[in-house]
């Protein structure tokens, strides 16, 4: 072969070759187009639920801390905490009808200071008498503010003058007398008393219907702990002590239409919860039944809230468990009465079918037990709502147009979020963690998610189980960001501040309230797909979450 005939066939060659080189280049850039474009290639992912409790906003666990008496502890809130108790007197919040709403928005933020940054949020119950006397009641310590002891009325109302005659027995408690006819007055039942309880409400709903503090109010006020009985409601049931219902002695006639109609007009936010089920029957409110797990209270509490159906889809259920009396009073602690298998599974069959969102009576709780944890565990999981995102599909690249991101969610929990919070999706950088940019999805109402229903105790599961919520968006990235790979992630902002708040329980979960689902990237290829293990964080020790609340 001449020298001639070798250098055409190596300018064959190097033309052949240079012509494969563009045609790669024009088919890479086909491909990393059809990828922006037309999303005709698609990231598919499945993820694995998160295995233990954790802590999440309106749910759970639900604790009570008396300020001023029961200790700040190292580890406070506990691992679930965050929902807490509130009980609220009256005569702090007003002394007399003429005092205004500032009165209770100052003792309102005297109680709940910090709360929003420890992503904690108050159910408050307004009180009248913590016990009476011939219950063993005793009266607040003038020395200390924060007692919740005694009586409180306001100034301008005048107290209950008891028709009994008190004795004191063995212990210095008093007894009543065997009378059981003759009517009280005062209190309760005077006649400025329906009037002054309008007022009250319609106060309380001013400083705490747009308070991104509270979660849920109970609506208290009549009886003992503001509980509704001694007196009650209403002569549906028979009186606690005596043998028969007897007018404005053993019940407040009229009662309960004037706070039922005074809350609903009062609360148009937030949602309100009653002690009985049998009670307001008229109105849509939650229940707090504060006698869960007892068998005494089985036809009164747990059957009777039965009856209501499915009120649960739109009003929270919740109350505690009170250790100390019925079958429960051999029990000396919360972690004994979880403990015992019996009450323990009881308890859970009641949760899952009345659709439980929180329950009380944990708060002197060992979190250093061991096998308290793990029933605590138990009860967390099952309590209120837990959103797990099962799968998502997405375009695997972003550009100036539409991608699409499809993903579905399934509520393993008992209950629903009873609040309409905004769902985002956000991109994060890969290596600070940080958002650089979100949008939060539109027509979604994670309220909506609804759990399984129909609980079998013998299989441990509904019967029907929680419908697959399947979401499907298309996202324009509305803002210029630098070519590379990004984390796709969704987030639940709680609309105090538009702070992530509410996690999913997944295990794909990044520090600061994010669910991650995958790589994505800004008009480039990601080099990889799914995080890896050492990309994510634990859900359960990430304490940074907080909301924001307006100073003025």
């Amino acid at each position: 072969m001449s020298i001639k005939e070798i250098k055409h066939r190596q300018a064959a060659v190097l033309q052949i070759l240079t012509g494969t080189f563009f045609i790669f280049l024009f088919l890479y850039a086909a491909h990393n187009n059809a990828y922006a474009q037309s999303g005709s290639r698609r990231v598919n992912l499945t993820f694995e639920e998160y295995p233990y409790a954790f802590r999440n906003p309106m749910k759970g666990l639900r604790e009570f801390f008396l300020k001023g008496e029961d200790k700040v502890r190292a580890d406070y809130p506990y691992p679930y905490g965050s929902l807490i108790k509130e009980y609220m007197p009256w005569n702090m919040l007003e002394e007399n009808r003429s005092d205004g709403i500032d009165k209770i928005i100052a003792y309102s933020n005297y109680r709940w200071q910090g709360v929003e940054n420890e992503n904690i949020k108050v159910i408050p119950r307004v009180y009248l008498v913590w016990l009476e006397p011939w219950h063993g009641g005793k009266a607040k310590d003038p020395n200390n503010i924060d007692d919740l002891n005694g009586w409180h009325w306001p100034k301008d109302l005048p107290g209950q003058k008891s028709p009994y005659k008190q004795i004191p027995n063995s212990w210095g408690a008093y007894v009543e007398s065997q009378d059981s006819i003759v009517p009280i007055e005062g209190g309760y039942f005077d006649a400025t008393f329906p009037e002054r309880v309008r007022l009250l409400v319609e106060k309380i709903g001013q400083a705490w219907d747009n308070d991104p503090r509270v979660a849920y109010v109970e609506m208290g006020i009549i009886g003992e702990w503001g509980e509704h009985h001694d007196p009650n409601i209403s002569t549906y049931w028979p009186p606690h002590d005596e043998p028969k219902h007897v007018d404005n002695r053993t019940w407040v006639p009229g009662i309960e239409q004037v706070l039922g109609d005074a809350f609903t007009k009062a609360f148009q936010h937030k949602k309100v919860m009653v002690r009985y089920a049998y009670d307001f029957k008229d109105y849509d409110f939650g229940i707090y039944w504060d006698s869960w797990s007892q068998k005494e209270e089985q036809v009164r509490g747990y059957d009777e809230m039965k009856k209501i159906g499915d009120r649960w889809k739109t009003q929270p259920i919740g109350g505690e468990i009170t250790w100390n009396w019925g079958s429960l009073g051999k029990f000396k602690s919360f972690e004994q009465v979880v403990a015992d298998k019996e009450y323990m599974d009881i308890t859970i069959e009641q949760i899952r079918n009345l659709h439980c969102n929180h329950l009380g009576g944990i708060t002197w709780a060992d979190f250093e037990d061991n096998d308290f944890k793990r029933n605590a565990d138990s009860l967390q999981r099952a309590l209120g709502y837990r959103f797990f995102v099962e799968r998502a599909s997405y375009d695997p690249v972003v550009s100036n147009k539409e991608f699409h991101l499809d993903f579905t969610v399934k509520n393993l929990g008992s209950s629903p979020f009873y609040y309409n919070w905004p769902l985002e999706v956000v991109l994060l950088d890969p290596v600070t963690r940080r958002k650089v940019w979100g949008k939060v999805l539109s027509a979604i109402d994670i309220s909506s998610w609804m759990p399984g229903d129909n609980w079998q105790v013998d299989q441990q599961k509904y019967l029907t189980p929680a419908p697959e919520i399947r979401i499907s968006k298309k996202i324009t990235l509305d803002k210029h960001l630098s070519k590379g790979e990004y984390i796709l992630a969704l987030s639940i902002l709680d609309p105090a501040g538009d702070l992530p708040s509410l996690r999913f329980a997944n295990k794909n979960y990044i520090q600061g309230g994010y669910t991650a689902l995958g790589y994505i990237g800004v008009n480039s290829i990601p080099k990889k797909q799914r995080l890896e293990a050492t990309d994510i964080d634990d859900i359960q020790q990430d304490r940074s979450l907080h909301y924001k609340i307006d100073k003025n």
